[in-house]
C-alpha cells in the first residue's frame, strides 16, 4: 500500500511478492496508446504486468469518504468537532477546531505532525482557531472554507494568485505539500484492509517518500 504507484513502489511490490498494489493516486491519469519502457507510466505498468500484480486506486472517492483522506488529515492535526463544510458541494473538505494559537505555533504543529520538508504560507493576520483541510490540490475550495467561518486552510499545490486571494480575504493559507497532506491515509488503508482480510499480509511501502526538497 502506498500513496503513488511509481516505478520504485511497483518494483518494491514485486520484490515483496505482492499480488495487489493499493494506492491513492492512479497509475494512469491520461489514456495510453502504448505501454513501453520509454515512459515512467509504461515502466511501472510493465513491472506490474510482468510480475502478475493487480493494482487498485481509490482517488477522489477516498478524498471525500468518511474516514478517508481529509478526515484522516483532520485527525492527524488533532482537530476537534470535525465536520464537512456545508457550502462545499463536493463533500471534499473537512473543518474542525484547535485551541486558539498564534499562526507560528500552528505552523510548527503542521510541520512536525505531517513531517513536512517545509511549508509555504500566507498570514491572514489572525490567530488560528477554526481550520479547514483539503489534502492534495484543494486551494480552489478556499472560498468555501472562508464562507464557513474558517480562519485557516491547510492544503497543497497553492498557486501564486491563490496566496494573494487568501491575503486579501484575511485568511491564513498553508501549503503543506501534496505528499504530506495525503500520505497519512495510507496507514488507514492498511488497517482497514488487514481488518477485513486478516489472512492476507498487508504492508506500507518502505521506499516511497516525497521527492520534493527545500534548499
Amino acid at each position: 500500500v502506498a500513496l503513488d504507484p511509481f516505478t520504485s513502489v511497483c518494483e518494491e511490490a514485486a520484490k515483496f511478492g505482492a499480488d495487489l498494489l493499493v494506492t491513492h493516486h492512479p497509475l494512469i491519469f491520461q489514456p495510453l496508446t502504448a505501454i513501453t519502457d520509454e515512459t515512467t507510466v509504461g515502466r511501472a505498468a510493465l513491472t506490474l504486468i510482468q510480475n502478475g500484480i493487480a493494482a487498485i486506486n481509490a482517488h477522489t472517492n477516498l478524498d471525500c469518504a468518511d474516514g478517508g483522506v481529509n478526515d484522516t488529515l483532520a485527525s492527524t492535526l488533532q482537530f476537534t468537532v470535525v465536520q464537512k463544510i456545508p457550502t462545499d458541494p463536493t463533500g471534499l473538505l473537512r473543518q474542525g477546531e484547535v485551541e486558539r494559537q498564534d499562526l507560528d505555533a500552528f505552523l510548527d504543529r503542521v510541520e512536525q505532525t505531517l513531517g513536512c520538508n517545509g511549508l509555504r504560507y500566507v498570514s491572514g493576520g489572525k490567530p488560528v482557531n477554526r481550520v479547514a483541510v483539503g489534502g492534495g490540490a484543494c486551494a480552489d475550495e478556499m472560498h468555501e472554507a472562508f464562507a464557513a467561518g474558517c480562519d485557516t486552510f491547510v492544503t497543497s499545490d497553492v498557486k501564486y494568485n491563490q496566496f494573494w486571494d487568501a491575503y486579501d480575504l484575511g485568511m491564513n493559507l498553508i501549503d503543506a505539500g501534496h505528499f504530506h497532506t495525503e500520505n497519512p491515509v495510507v496507514a488507514v488503508l492498511v488497517e482497514k484492509i488487514a481488518a477485513a482480510f486478516p489472512e492476507i499480509e498487508v504492508k506500507i511501502s518502505e521506499t516511497h517518500t516525497d521527492c520534493m526538497k527545500y534548499y
